[in-house]
């Protein structure tokens, strides 16, 4: 198994692979390869999504990557609107 914490100013659900892993800012145990990791709604950062390499990390050592959240003006409206 390996290791990654995706970093975001909040906490919100991260998509590995299109399923939810666990939530951002804590260690998340995943398979060794290639994943295409992304956040969940609202789609207010960037970039959309980040693909990763997970190889020869460990708890205390973990991948980490880092999404970034967009102004309000640079959200596009039909990810602003309400549910």
């Amino acid at each position: 198994m390996e290791f990654l914490i995706v970093r975001f100013p909040e906490s919100r659900t991260v998509l590995v692979d299109r399923v939810p892993q666990g939530r951002t800012n804590i260690v998340l145990q995943l398979p060794a390869g290639i994943h295409d990791v992304t956040l969940g709604p609202p789609h207010d950062f960037s970039p959309l999504e980040q693909k990763v390499l997970l190889q020869n990390t460990a708890a205390l050592d973990p991948c980490r990557i880092q999404f970034q959240r967009l102004p309000p003006a640079a959200v596009p409206l039909s990810s602003a609107r309400p549910s």
